[in-house]
């Protein structure tokens, strides 16, 4: 376990364009707010007050929270195109209107969950998806994205090739829908960004409905390429005043330890990528690169940055197994950074 605390942290301000996409997600009948969860167990093993979990097991029928991203961003790419948004109570409402596009494919590189979102996002709306994974995935995740009616193509090369080579698909017909950014491309993985903010949103809500919870203190934050960070970064600015309501958690990401890519770049005070293999169990993180869009709000936003190996994730998920919390091994990342402290 590496702890690297970041003197250079600023205020940051979403900007002027940033959107909600609560009321996208709320409007389809297919919505549902994942639950908060208390980890006694958790908090008795690390020494703490009380451990939330926000559980991503169960999202629009995936059991990732990615897409959040992907549906928000598909839905504003495709209603560029269109030129207006639609508006629907459900997925084949708003997918009908959108009839006039297809054909359309969507493509990207993943990990895993991400790219799993995109496929589903495109089987919502009607159109193809080709996801590319790096080599030696697992072949549990592949079929997953494939039973999403996407196809799928292992490259030659980590994360970070898989990436070059979806990008090289860009024309009328294919649209790129990645998470993370690169010279010429950053509107749509800040779109991704922003459908984040749901979660953040319920976490708010779920805290309000409890009257006697103290504030959240201390936030953990998975970081492969940044696009969840970047979400909660401007959900919960830095604090507006001295007064103790007004103090924001303190925001602390966590890495593998050997895709470190955020946590070479705080240091060095600029992008730095992690050389590979990049190897852990923690697949959704394996990432060699922070985004490009990303690494400025988290370079001002990241009070702290933890990485780890994988063996506290395994006894965070077996300690989570004891209370019926069935995490997986990315999922329960941050959860390894309490234990490895």
């Amino acid at each position: 376990m590496a702890l690297y605390l970041n003197d250079r942290t600023a205020v940051v301000r979403a900007p002027d364009s940033w959107r909600s996409p609560v009321g996208f997600h709320r409007s389809l009948e297919e919505y549902q707010p994942t639950p908060l969860l208390e980890s006694p167990a958790l908090a008795k093993r690390c020494g703490l007050g009380r451990v939330l979990i926000k559980y991503e097991g169960e999202r629009f029928g995936l059991p990732a929270f990615k897409i959040l991203g992907a549906s928000w961003a598909t839905y504003r790419l495709l209603a560029e195109r269109l030129g207006f948004e639609p508006t629907g109570s459900s997925i084949a409402e708003i997918a009908e209107q959108f009839a006039p596009l297809r054909p359309l494919t969507l493509v990207t590189a993943t990990d895993g969950n991400h790219g799993r979102a995109v496929a589903r996002a495109a089987q919502w709306f009607g159109l193809g998806a080709e996801i590319f994974m790096p080599a030696g995935s697992a072949l549990a995740r592949i079929q997953a994205i494939e039973s999403e009616g996407a196809t799928v193509t292992v490259v030659d090369g980590d994360y970070d090739a898989a990436v070059a080579i979806a990008a090289e698909r860009a024309d009328d017909t294919h649209l790129i829908v990645s998470d993370t950014s690169w010279d010429g491309y950053s509107t749509v993985p800040t779109w991704i960004a922003e459908g984040y903010e749901t979660l953040c949103v319920e976490i708010d809500e779920a805290l309000s409905a409890d009257p006697g919870a103290d504030p959240i203190t201390h936030l953990l934050m998975p970081v492969g390429v940044g696009a969840l960070a970047v979400g909660i970064i401007h959900h919960w600015p830095q604090p507006q005043g001295p007064e103790p309501h007004n103090a924001a958690p303190v925001r602390i990401a966590v890495e593998p330890e050997t895709a470190d890519c955020l946590f070479r770049s705080l240091q060095a005070g600029r992008p730095v990528p992690a050389p590979g293999p990049h190897s852990s169990m923690m697949a959704g993180m394996n990432c060699g690169n922070v985004s490009s869009v990303a690494w400025p709000i988290m370079a001002a936003g990241v009070e702290a940055c933890i990485t780890i190996s994988d063996e506290p994730v395994r006894e965070a998920m077996q300690l989570l197994a004891t209370e019926s919390i069935r995490a997986g091994e990315t999922g329960a990342a941050t959860l390894g950074a309490l234990i490895a402290c």
